[in-house]
């Protein structure tokens, strides 16, 4: 099923390190004996995703992986998740170098559709939903200064998240400092990059506190690419008694005017990579997002065994987007009443509450837990769209062209537990209840402009099961099963391919997955871990674009989908502290059923229902677009005690992918990128100060970061830039 030198590689390393003759009553004590338990904890750290309580990765029946700290600060801007997410195997981030839209984010080949923002994948901070109830999220207010760890979970226990769970994706907030403690830090780089960030933590009596606020800002490196950013996060922790303890968390994010430099054609690729589309320089294409929310969680111990967890989050979130979309796709009939405009506008409140008790006991003498809970989540949209242009003037704010809300909320229940019916053996499970519901009311009905309201509602349930097995005392084996859905977002249901009916494109229904996956965790020695992990994945009614209209952007189901594949990751705390790291995907992603959808490159980005000559078909077998096959990660770092110095050497592989379902439209190359780093750190008296330099693309690559997949006016790429650097200073003092 699965070709690939790494697979002989990893069943001998497996092969090597089993160990039997373990009593299984002494497992634990073993595996700490014959481990440092320092190494032990950074190769094999705490993570809840999986399991929704603190649990050591290693014992996870479920691929999880999480980058610390230390990855996500050492020798980064902390700009952006794409720049530590590489060493996590079966996760692609993709930097689109471009302010205006948010990163791409794909799991298992999850996500790679989405054209901007993430989807198919679920994203939370501190637990709260950054994933909206119709499945759309954003990473932009994820803080790195103050992050603890982000942990990424793949495969069938995500399913347990609930709508869109191809994977997910979690921030944790560290705690404040023992002490009183203000850290500043300064970062410059190529592109006119400025970055300065100030975060005050401390702990007085039961008040733990932290507080970031950081200014980022670039002209980019390609034209029409410059951006900044405003950012404001705290987290404030009180200590209400033995029992009780209560969490407020703030988020407020501001971007004003960001540039969109739009895809590049292939010739324009070629020819000037640096430039923007001519359409994006003619309207002058820009997006402001300002985006705050508050979540309170509330937790309380019932007892040495029981406990309570309620969270309560809201937010508001603006969006002003100038987009492209030509004059006359605006004006002329009899697209006109179709028509939403050049301009979008979006003026949004969202919020939830969630409520889970869990249990930590025995069942039968056995250690058993158990966490039910419910949420509800809302979303509401104030939705509006104006021409781009005022008489000859481009990229101003003309007529109103649409106005309509737009409503989804969801009401979830779910049950998981895990339970550890024998010294080797432990199985876990769950089930969650899904009803997300839809409801659109269009206000904007003009002469021959239809009355476009409609409502729609899905309904799913999804369950998982797996199993773990304590083969030896240092190799552990899991396979799990189980199910997950994803609704189509409000975006991708707002307009339907045929132009002839109005309202939601109700003819979309939710894609439905069947999840597989065989893993191992195996230590070898004391310093090394390895993990193995086989998956597969069914799918029924893939999402995919159908039709691309004047600036409006229709999606349809495909009959089936098949994406599987393979994660290895190996990590190895060596002598004289050096330490080693590599990350390999394979991923196999194929549309297994024909189906028919709009060609590309048609004459004004037309396509219409109906007309044979419009559409093509895409073989079963083609490739999902958007998708690597092999993606590689690796790392040597090297830290010298007495001096305080720190390097870095990172190589990333990603295989080509084709831009759009039909291969004949092209492909993004296949690239390695090398970036080196170097810092300093030093500790003088009440001071702690660090120094770095970081060089991006060592070797000066041409390469293709990230693809706008089946683009109707085929400007599929995005280019990423050449050799650049980045230099920071960082200095926190402990009152």
């Amino acid at each position: 099923m699965f070709k690939t030198p790494f697979i002989s590689l990893a069943m001998l390393s497996l092969a090597t390190l089993y160990t039997a003759g373990t009593s299984p009553d002494i497992l634990a004590a073993e595996l700490a004996e014959n481990n440092n338990q320092e190494s032990v904890n950074a190769l094999s750290p705490i993570v809840v995703t999986a399991t929704r309580s603190a649990t050591n990765s290693f014992d996870v029946p479920a691929a999880i992986d999480s980058t610390d700290a230390e990855a996500i600060s050492a020798g980064q801007l902390k700009f952006n998740l794409s720049e530590s997410a590489a060493r996590v195997p079966g996760v692609v981030v993709n930097n689109r170098n471009n302010p205006a839209q948010d990163l791409a984010i794909q799991i298992r080949g999850f996500g790679a559709r989405s054209a901007f923002g993430v989807r198919g994948v679920r994203l939370y901070a501190d637990g709260i939903p950054l994933t909206m109830p119709d499945g759309q999220g954003q990473t932009g207010t994820f803080n790195l200064d103050t992050a603890a760890r982000v942990e990424y979970l793949r495969g069938p226990f995500s399913a347990l998240y609930g709508n869109s769970s191809g994977g997910v994706v979690q921030i944790f907030t560290r705690d404040g400092a023992a002490e009183p403690t203000l850290d500043l830090g300064v970062t410059f780089g190529d592109y006119d990059t400025r970055r300065v960030n100030t975060t005050l933590s401390g702990t007085e009596d039961n008040f733990n506190y932290i507080i970031n606020a950081a200014h980022e800002e670039s002209t980019g490196y390609r034209e029409q690419s410059t951006g900044k950013r405003e950012t404001l996060h705290s987290k404030l922790k009180f200590k209400l008694n033995e029992e009780a303890t209560l969490t407020l968390v703030g988020t407020y994010l501001d971007q004003s005017n960001n540039q969109d430099p739009q895809g590049l054609m292939i010739g324009e690729l070629n020819a000037n990579r640096r430039q923007a589309a001519p359409a994006a320089l003619q309207f002058n294409t820009r997006v402001t997002k300002r985006h705050a929310q508050i979540g309170a969680a509330l937790d309380y111990q019932l007892s040495a065994d029981d406990a309570l967890r309620l969270m309560v989050y809201g937010g508001q979130r603006d969006n002003e987007q100038y987009l492209s979309t030509s004059v006359a796709a605006q004006t002329t009939a009899p697209n006109f009443a179709k028509n939403g405009g050049g301009v979008s506008v979006i003026d949004r409140t969202f919020g939830g509450i969630d409520l889970r008790w869990t249990h930590q006991g025995q069942l039968i003498n056995r250690p058993f837990n158990l966490t039910a809970g419910l949420n509800y989540d809302l979303m509401s949209d104030q939705r509006s769209g104006y021409e781009n242009f005022i008489g000859t003037t481009l990229g101003v704010k003309g007529k109103l062209r649409r106005d309509e809300s737009n409503d989804v909320n969801n009401f979830d229940q779910f049950i998981q537990a895990s339970w550890d019916l024998h010294p080797l053996w432990s199985i876990s499970g769950g089930v969650r209840h899904s009803l997300v519901s839809f409801n659109t009311k269009d206000r904007y009905i003009v002469g021959i402009n239809k009355d476009d309201s409609g409502a729609v509602s899905f309904s799913q349930t999804t369950p998982v099961v797996g199993a773990l097995f304590k083969l030896a005392k240092n190799v552990h084996l899991f396979a799990n099963a189980g199910e997950s859905f994803e609704t189509p977002t409000f975006v991708e249901m707002g307009y339907n391919p045929d132009t002839s009916k109005s309202g939601l494109n109700l003819d979309l229904k939710p894609a439905q997955s069947r999840n597989y996956e065989l893993g191992a965790k195996a230590f070898a020695g004391d310093n090394t871990l390895v993990n193995l992990t086989l998956f597969k994945i069914d799918t029924n009614n893939e999402i995919v674009v159908a039709s691309s209209q004047n600036g409006r952007t229709t999606y349809r189901n495909v009959p089936s989908s098949a994406r599987k594949g393979l994660e290895l990751s190996v990590e190895s705390q060596l002598p004289e502290n050096v330490r080693l790291y590599l990350a390999y995907t394979l991923l196999d992603a194929k549309f297994t059923t024909p189906f028919s959808t709009c060609k590309t490159g048609l004459p004004n980005g037309t396509c219409t229902y109906g007309t044979a000559s419009n559409f093509e078909t895409i073989a079963a077998g083609s490739n999902i677009p958007g998708t690597y096959r092999h993606t590689l990660f690796g790392e040597v770092s090297w830290k010298h005690a007495a001096s305080g110095f720190s390097t870095a050497l990172e190589m990333r592989h990603n295989s080509r992918t084709n831009v759009s379902f039909n291969a004949r439209d092209g492909y993004a190359d296949d690239y390695v990128v090398v970036n080196w780093r170097g810092s300093f750190n030093q500790n003088i008296q009440q001071w702690k100060l660090s120094e770095f330099v970081r060089i991006e693309n060592l070797f000066n690559e041409n390469y293709v970061g990230s693809i706008r997949v089946a683009d109707s006016n085929q400007r599929f790429y995005e280019a990423s830039p050449t050799r650049n650097w980045l230099m920071g200073v960082n200095a926190s003092y402990r009152f």
